[in-house]
């Protein structure tokens, strides 16, 4: 098992980043790292199509398995078959107070391919989550501020 866990101040209320997270037809406007096709409803298969910095990009079709409004979003993705390597992602949404909120934003993978992907996921993908949570927070804070 493999983890990449990274998180992110955000100046807005938890409704506000929920709203961002779930809009997925607005990825392209400020994700450099994700892009999502299909509804985030629990049981659905999305597609997701990630651009890991250095790195090929790659389409999953995973499987929502929760969504618990203004806390957590969670999807299960596989390369063929099951334990090859699954990957679950996570977005969760701490509230500090009304205007402030941590996204937690993280992956547990698992499989006998994992430690041949070590590396890549140690830099590359978690790069990528490092730069998609920036662009969040620079677009949500960007909203809020002109609002």
């Amino acid at each position: 098992m493999k983890e990449i866990k990274t998180t992110i101040e955000i100046n807005a209320s938890k409704e506000v980043v929920w709203t961002h997270l779930m809009h997925v037809v607005s990825y392209p406007e400020w994700n450099p790292f994700m892009k999502i096709t299909g509804e985030l409803k629990v049981g659905e298969r999305i597609q997701v199509e990630i651009s890991p910095p250095q790195a090929k990009k790659m389409t999953f079709r995973p499987k929502v398995l929760v969504r618990e409004e203004m806390k957590e979003l969670r999807w299960l993705g596989r390369v063929l078959l099951p334990g090859i390597f699954d990957g679950e992602h996570i977005f969760e949404i701490e509230e500090m107070d009304h205007n402030h909120v941590i996204l937690v934003h993280r992956e547990i993978f698992k499989g006998i391919l994992v430690p041949f992907m070590k590396k890549q996921l140690d830099q590359n993908t978690k790069q990528g989550f490092i730069l998609m949570n920036e662009a969040l927070k620079e677009h949500i804070e960007g909203k809020v501020l002109s609002a």
